[in-house]
């Protein structure tokens, strides 16, 4: 796959706070990568730095073989952002103002600009002072997602909008995706991230945590386990890799160590299976794996 985005040990202070300490990591053509992490991780740093408007302390990060700093007007030319907060000028409509940006940018689809005010619901007459804040992401939304680029670099993009609108967004990634196109989105709403991200990167305290696809990364915690058995289903608590068994009635709850689900299944067969439910962990179980506590 090319590689589109590529950084290596990136640092980054403001005074003497280390808000960057050692971030790696790549997106390359035709997938999206999900950067995800609570306020202060150094998200917004990290895409900052990726969009030329601070300069890194040490390290390297390029964006088609580019430096992001020196060349950061020739990247741009190629790359559409969408902020967590769009800003726009109050007494321009909608419309006018989607039709800045592409101006801006260099050009953009009218056919697909059209399409997208439809399908976003947005009316582009109203003046931007009178929309709400899922109204002014939407027209950040249909400016990027307007033009043909080969990098879209989206933080917290959905900030404000509604389920049926969440639900336009992902399409269109889909689609972006599909076209080969490379996608790096940071996110709050995990299930989000969970639905389109084919790689994701944890990041805490500035530094990456973890990094792979989300089938690499469940390998690293437990599934969630729902049996019911003719038997006696308390003697599944001493069976090895079970873990937080939960007893009611007949039926457990507990937590699986992969590596020991063979073992639970031959098992819980000679008890007599009436329900086994197997659920993979979710985005969440892992997030929350590096920030409880």
């Amino acid at each position: 796959m090319k590689e589109i985005v590529n950084i290596q040990d990136l640092q980054k202070k403001f005074g003497k706070f280390q808000a960057l300490s050692s971030v790696n990591f790549t997106v390359n053509a035709g997938e999206v990568v999900g950067f995800i992490g609570p306020n202060g991780a150094g998200k917004s740093t990290t895409i900052r730095i990726l969009l030329g408007i601070i300069k890194r302390d040490a390290g390297n990060a390029e964006i088609f073989g580019k430096d992001v700093w020196k060349d950061s007007l020739e990247i741009h030319k190629r790359i559409s952002y969408v902020p967590g907060d769009v800003s726009l000028w109050g007494n321009l409509t909608g419309g006018e103002i989607i039709d800045l940006f592409l101006k801006l940018h260099g050009g953009g689809n009218k056919q697909k600009r059209d399409d997208l005010i439809k399908r976003f619901e947005l009316d582009p007459k109203k003046k931007a002072k009178g929309y709400s804040k899922g109204n002014r992401q939407k027209v950040g939304l249909i400016a990027a997602l307007s033009v043909d680029s080969d990098l879209y670099i989206l933080d917290e993009p959905t900030s404000g909008l509604d389920p049926l609108m969440e639900a336009v967004f992902q399409e269109e990634v889909e689609k972006i995706k599909e076209s080969g196109k490379a996608i790096l989105l940071s996110s709050h709403i995990l299930s989000e991230v969970e639905r389109l991200a084919d790689r994701v990167v944890i990041i805490r305290q500035g530094e990456i945590v973890e990094a792979g696809t989300l089938r690499e990364l469940r390998h690293l915690t437990r599934s969630t386990v729902t049996l019911e058995t003719e038997g006696n289903v308390a003697e599944m608590a001493r069976v090895n890799g079970v873990i937080d068994f939960r007893q009611k009635g007949n039926q457990a709850t507990f937590s699986a160590e992969n590596d020991y689900l063979n073992d639970i299944l031959i098992e819980a067969s000679k008890l007599g299976v009436k329900k086994f439910e197997s659920a993979p962990p979710t985005l969440e179980n892992l997030f929350m794996r590096h920030y409880e506590g």
